[in-house]
């Protein structure tokens, strides 16, 4: 039994928590689904026909690619529907495995990390070739766009203003700067490679100080806006870099390793026309275009269908 691609606003902006449980995820799912949807996706039942069910993680920039996955898709006329919210990377990538779900978006070096935690990542090719290594048999890695949601430094608006910087300067133009700095981030980033250490290594940047605060969160958000750091480790899609006006520094010699939105798709489940269609998304995603569609979702409140079918036509792709 499948479901219409067409959702109410209440079903899409329901919270999808990462499953404790099993038998919690498939309630969650249950809940996910349309009233005549009866199969089980934890139990490996799939839709019937030819649907291209569209998965996404339980956070918003996820529900908004898999919007933008298949509406593309829609406009090719193919037949979709949608599992938004499924949960985190450990639930969503069985279901792929078993066919549940037949496409979600996915970050290239995230998903290595979580198949090898061991493995390198020197490029962004070397990356997608090692994660098709270690793919189950029945996935298979699209085409990466430029567009990445990873750790970056970012300098709030009254020091980059102070410093001459702008979007186009990177972490070397830190070099004499960095001491007056004092830099902000979770405990780990103080004792990470992809941290301070490698700051240090990579770039020669020694700082002020550092002030332990969260994840890129809220915290941290609020000490850049206060000045009470004027670095800090923020992702490179986050809304508040538009809103604060914050500016983040490029990263050339990918310090940070690579988070490229990517699909990932069952191979039996999707024709070639489909996979042409996510290719051609990626080729025009980039984190630009990605943060302006976040801030309009996560600040403005635009339903991401909404916002996905507008930049899909803005493309020439809907």
């Amino acid at each position: 039994m499948t479901f219409t691609a067409t959702r109410s606003r209440s079903l899409r902006n329901r919270p999808g928590a990462a499953a404790v449980t099993l038998a919690a995820t498939a309630a969650l799912l249950a809940g996910c689904s349309s009233s005549d949807d009866k199969s089980d996706p934890l139990a490996g039942d799939k839709p019937s026909g030819d649907t291209v069910v569209v998965g996404s993680n339980n956070f918003p920039e996820s529900t908004l690619l898999a919007d933008i996955y298949g509406e593309a898709l829609k406009a090719k006329g193919i037949e979709v529907s949608y599992q938004p919210n499924i949960g985190s990377r450990e639930v969503t990538y069985g279901q792929l495995r078993n066919g549940s779900v037949t496409v979600l978006p996915e970050y290239n070096g995230s998903l290595l990390a979580y198949l090898d935690p061991k493995a390198e990542q020197k490029s962004s090719d070397a990356v997608n070739a090692a994660v098709k290594t270690k793919l189950d048999a029945k996935l298979t890695l699209l085409e990466s766009s430029p567009a990445e949601n990873k750790d970056s430094v970012a300098l709030n608006a009254e020091t980059a203003k102070k410093y001459d910087l702008t979007s186009d300067s990177t972490l070397e133009d830190l070099k004499g700067i960095a001491p007056d700095l004092v830099i902000g981030g979770s405990p780990e980033f103080q004792t990470r490679q992809q941290g301070l250490k490698g700051l240090e290594s990579e770039y020669g940047l020694e700082f002020k100080s550092f002030k332990a605060l969260d994840a890129g969160g809220p915290l941290t958000r609020a000490a850049l806006t206060k000045n009470t750091v004027q670095a800090a480790d923020v992702f490179t899609t986050d809304p508040s870099i538009t809103k604060e006006g914050f500016v983040v520094l490029k990263d050339p010699k990918n310090l940070f390793g690579f988070a490229q939105v990517t699909p990932l798709v069952y191979k039996s489940g999707l024709s070639q026309e489909g996979v042409d269609a996510l290719n051609a998304v990626s080729a025009k995603l980039d984190t630009k275009t990605l943060l302006d569609l976040d801030t309009q979702v996560q600040l403005e409140n635009k339903d991401p269908l909404d916002v996905a079918k507008a930049w899909l036509k803005s493309a020439g792709l809907g």
